[in-house]
């Protein structure tokens, strides 16, 4: 879940819709599906109008604009669905057809014709009797991930909640959002003619609203933006990284680093897992429980309801710089984020579907144990999936990149303290970085906090990291485990990315692969044995 720039402001007073991804009858499932029905498809409050001044879009406006600035380019392409699936796939949407790992009892969600896997969506009245359709994104967004074939090879048709998105370039999204309206909002009868054709089903109040009230508001927020020439004044990130730190900045009034571009602290999406036994939140660990160690070692027995209800209390503070929910609205969803959590709880990574050398799995986990466990957590000796034990939510330095931990200084610490959230958050510049489960490493990549390595292998081995390489789309490689490329960085030869992909420089502000080489002592093949273990996760 990350900031998305909004393109029109509110103009009464707020309200806000359901999503209409939710079966009418939510509240009936049992604790674990009805998790993953909010996970998938709940806006926790971001479809209202407050959302519209940030992260909220009105969608058929939207959707028209990419269609009609695709024309544009190429006078050829037909106003379809199609085309705005092909334009949303290049940002790393999903359609997905499947999700691998839908509650059982609950038959599968139907694939969207109109929405990418994660964007929520209402009608929202913007005057009494006139509603328009808005959108915004969602955890699952961000939080689901395409599957892979034993060769690497993703699936994008189909999807396992939980799993990080490591395509998903949102700053590729809003820029291209914002440069597609700013080249239609002055045609407004050809942008309306293309929502049309795309959406039949609008009818005549909707098209009045769109062209009379959201329109004009359009214009006005382009002209607002003009000087600063982009939607946000804080990069984005790239495919697989957010910048929650900067959003959080701005939804609290906290000064952003010079002006929004020393902003450079973005993150890695992670994999979900185990993350209940946390003691605090963030990268960093700069959200604890008010009145609880903020690296206290977890067992199973600790996972208590207690704890699963603090933490989902800090989960819904996530929906204020993702979504653009009210600081003070965020736990009117308590109840939906107690499941959400819950169904985390539950949560498995998907199993990895290339070959594991079982001996040298053997071997890697004994590694593991006298290496990795004192930070990452000890696992089970069990052979096909091996569970976590005991967690000790270490925090500290490793000499990685310190500009994310920088950025979450004490005025941005003292602005939660002090906000609507200072019972159910404590928050602190820890000016470190907390190590995380490693459940799902091997879909992750690329690795560490800002997304700086793209292999375990070079990860485990310093000398071996590249300077810049290609992220999105990619293919894995079940050998080194990560991204697969070539020695320049680049895709190999004959692989067509399905989304567009971005170049890593590490050489760039916030981005820099120093740091983690606690597998430099290693030899060859003890790398390689603790890659096969962690293989398993």
């Amino acid at each position: 879940m990350t900031a998305v720039a909004a393109l029109t402001i509110a103009w009464m007073q707020d309200s806000e819709v359901r999503s209409e991804i939710l079966p009418a009858r939510h509240e009936a499932f049992e604790t674990v599906p009805r998790g993953a029905l909010y996970f998938h498809g709940d806006d926790f409050g971001g479809l209202s109008r407050g959302a519209l001044d940030t992260h909220a879009v009105p969608w058929r406006l939207a959707a028209a604009a990419f269609v009609l600035a695709e024309r544009d380019r190429d006078p050829g392409t037909l106003v379809t669905v199609a085309t705005l699936h092909r334009v949303l796939a290049r940002f790393g949407f999903l359609f997905p057809a499947r999700i691998g790992n839908w509650p059982l009892q609950r038959p599968q969600p139907p694939a969207s014709t109109d929405y990418p896997l994660g964007m929520t969506h209402g009608r929202l009245a913007v005057l009494p009797g006139l509603r328009v359709t808005v959108a915004n994104l969602g955890c699952a967004s961000c939080h689901a991930g395409v599957r892979y074939d034993s060769s690497g090879r993703p699936q994008p048709a189909q999807a396992w909640l939980g799993s990080p998105n490591t395509s998903l370039d949102l700053e590729a999204y809003t820029t291209a959002l914002y440069d597609a309206l700013e080249k239609t909002a002055d045609r407004p009868e050809a942008l309306l003619d293309v929502a049309g054709t795309l959406f039949p089903e609008m009818d005549a109040r909707e098209r009045f609203a769109l062209r009379r009230l959201v329109l004009p508001r359009v214009q006005a927020r382009l002209d607002s933006l003009r000087s600063l020439g982009r939607p946000t004044p804080f990069p984005n990130g790239s495919p697989g990284t957010t910048n929650g730190v900067a959003a959080l900045k701005r939804a609290v009034g906290v000064a952003l680093a010079d002006h929004g571009r020393g902003e450079i602290g973005t993150t890695s999406v992670p994999d979900l897992g185990h993350r209940t036994w946390r003691s605090s939140l963030l990268y960093d660990g700069s959200y604890a429980v008010p009145g609880r160690p903020r690296n206290r070692p977890m067992t199973r027995q600790d996972v208590t309801q207690d704890h699963v209800e603090a933490l989902a209390a800090i989960m819904t503070f996530f929906t204020v710089p993702s979504m653009g929910v009210a600081p003070g609205d965020g736990l009117s969803k308590l109840d939906r984020a107690e499941a959400v959590m819950r169904f985390l709880d539950a949560y498995r990574a998907p199993p990895f579907p290339g070959k594991i050398d079982a001996a040298a799995a053997r071997r890697g986990s004994v590694i593991y144990a006298a290496r990795c466990a004192a930070c990452h957590g000890r696992y089970s000796d069990d052979a096909d999936a091996p569970r976590l034990l005991a967690f000790p939510n270490w925090i500290g330095s490793v000499g990685t990149d310190p500009a994310r931990a920088r950025l979450f200084g004490k005025p941005l610490a003292d602005a939660v303290n002090r906000g609507p959230y200072r019972a159910r958050i404590a928050a602190a510049a820890t000016g470190a970085y907390a190590a995380p489960p490693l459940d799902g490493l091997w879909t992750t990549a690329p690795y560490l906090h800002n997304g700086s390595v793209p292999t375990i292998a070079a990860l485990l081995d310093p000398t071996h990291r590249p300077g810049r390489f290609l992220v999105g789309g990619h293919k894995l490689d079940f050998d080194r485990v990560g991204i697969a490329l070539t020695a320049d960085g680049a895709y190999p030869a004959g692989y067509r990315p399905w989304s567009r992909p971005v170049w890593i420089d590490v050489q760039q502000p916030g981005r820099g692969n120093g740091g983690h080489e606690h597998g430099r002592e290693l030899s060859a093949a003890e790398r390689a044995a603790l890659i096969e273990f962690l293989k398993r996760l």
